[in-house]
């Protein structure tokens, strides 16, 4: 992680799906944690996210508002994070995706990924 850190640090993209997700909130690398999804079940099936931040490597060619159909498959997606963590990044834009409609694990605040104040790592 050490690598990854320095990498993130030196304004590189940095980019965790799943468990990756999950690693680089363990990391401090990203805010809160992903935990076990509340209905205590595997999720999998296709879900609809909404972009809402477009300004990160990532989803700089999308639209705020832009929807997408993406699989998940995951028993730990819930991402948790305290309730000054969630002001923060919802004040501060920082919530790049959000679930529309089904939210398969409880995620709070629908949140489906979120970015890091530079904007450069993503989870």
């Amino acid at each position: 992680m050490s690598a990854v850190q320095a990498h993130a640090d030196a304004g590189g993209p940095v980019l965790g799906i799943c468990n990756g997700f999950q690693v680089l909130c363990e990391a401090g690398l990203l805010p809160g944690a992903l935990m076990r999804n509340a209905r205590v079940t595997f999720a999998s099936l296709p879900v609809q996210v909404r972009i809402e931040s477009e300004d990160t490597p990532f989803t700089a060619a999308f639209e705020p508002g832009a929807l997408l159909t993406v699989p998940v498959a995951h028993g730990e997606g819930r991402y948790v994070a305290s309730a000054e963590v969630l002001r923060e990044v919802e004040a501060e834009g920082r919530v790049v995706m959000r679930y529309v409609g089904e939210n398969p694990n409880g995620s709070a605040n629908d949140i489906a990924g979120v970015t890091n104040a530079e904007r450069n790592v993503v989870g």
